[in-house]
């Protein structure tokens, strides 16, 4: 058994099937969960699952793949719910008022999106800033009464973008490209 970074290799040399190369299977299962996982979170997303991925030293385009998938899933979802989870939760007494807060942002922000609906959604989506991101853009696309298949390709193309920023990010990518200069 010879380990290449991350990967396992399997020796033929040793003979016989090695416990190692199953063990190294499971933790890179239970890594690849892990960001899953995380990339599912609100508000922490797929910003934060691929650097945990890449600190974790999972292969790029396995971590990418992972994180956008956990990152997707949900929006079809929250496009369908989340206004009227949220309206209903406005009427709980002593924390209506934060859920409300919530809508008001989410109408600011649907504002702005004004007429290229579905390539702002993308856009607003697409750049990882904080208050933006797949569980937010399922909100403004909820307020804005967008269909669930094009508002959920449009999110899908926005965390695709915002996946491959945040890899090369995590990758180092840029400060591979301002050394050059």
């Amino acid at each position: 058994m010879i380990a290449k970074k991350d990967r396992l290799c399997y020796d033929k040399s040793a003979g016989g099937f090695p416990a190692d190369f199953l063990w190294g299977g499971i933790a890179l299962i239970q890594k690849l969960l892990w960001v899953f996982f995380i990339s599912m979170v609100p508000v922490i997303e797929l910003r934060g699952a691929i650097p945990v991925g890449a600190a974790m030293g999972l292969p790029f385009w396995l971590n990418y793949l992972v994180c956008v998938v956990g990152n997707v899933l949900p929006v079809p979802f929250l496009i369908l719910f989340s206004e009227k989870v949220l309206t209903w939760c406005t009427k709980i007494p002593k924390i209506g008022r934060l859920f409300q807060k919530i809508i008001d942002k989410g109408q600011k922000k649907t504002a702005k999106i004004g007429r290229y609906e579905l390539l702002s959604l993308m856009l607003f989506v697409a750049f990882p800033i904080p208050g933006t991101g797949a569980w937010s853009g399922s909100l403004v696309a909820a307020l804005l009464h967008l269909p669930v298949k094009k508002a959920s390709l449009a999110i899908a193309l926005g965390v695709l973008l915002c996946g491959l920023i945040m890899g090369a990010v995590s990758w180092g990518v840029f400060d591979v490209v301002l050394s050059w200069f």
